[in-house]
């Protein structure tokens, strides 16, 4: 089954983080990295731009309208993701442990 872990972060933390600590994070991601691709779970992942590259489009009765950066104001921001298979949410929920955070995992719904 498919999950997608979802990574999200206050961005003032890695925008101050040291050379140091961004190397230690990027540690983290490469380590679960090869994790997934030991067991072949690895489908995607990406680190995401900072929400105020954001475009928010939200459409109703056929009229879309755009907003700059995201739609809600929140301290914490979707900073980036992974698309992995699991055989099971535990797996998944291990995986999400590796990292420092907020990761919130959710099944994706098979077609």
């Amino acid at each position: 089954m498919k999950y997608a872990l979802l990574i999200y972060d206050d961005e003032t933390t890695w925008a101050n983080a040291t050379p140091e600590e961004q190397t230690a994070i990027y540690a983290e991601h490469s380590g679960l990295g090869e994790k997934l691709a030991a067991k072949k779970a690895f489908v995607a992942g990406e680190q995401l731009a900072p929400t105020a590259t954001a475009t928010t489009v939200r459409t109703a009765r056929g009229a879309s309208v755009l907003t700059d950066g995201p739609f809600a104001e929140l301290k914490e921001h979707l900073t980036g993701f992974y698309l992995i298979e699991a055989d099971s949410l535990d797996e998944a929920i291990g995986y999400a442990k590796t990292l420092s955070g907020t990761v919130e995992v959710r099944p994706c719904v098979a077609h």
